[in-house]
């Protein structure tokens, strides 16, 4: 598991990030938060609830939800 924080990377998944807190309004680590709780386990599968239940577009959810998977970390 590798722990990071801002400021994120430019390229890569995580650079996505900035974009994802200001749209929606929560940190990386909420979100990761809110996949931990979803229910689901399979990458698509989380994409379709982020994109379903909190309206975040699909590139951004991919991102998050991939980089999640990983095994990385966001700190609080």
């Amino acid at each position: 598991m590798t722990e990071q924080s801002p400021p994120w990377p430019k390229q890569g998944p995580a650079s996505y990030f900035p974009s994802i807190e200001q749209k929606y309004g929560r940190s990386i680590a909420e979100w990761q938060q809110v996949i931990a709780g979803c229910g689901r386990d399979k990458h698509m599968a989380i994409v379709g609830y982020l994109k379903s239940e909190h309206g975040m577009g699909h590139g951004h959810a991919n991102a998050l939800v991939g980089w999640t998977l990983q095994g990385n970390v966001a700190k609080p």
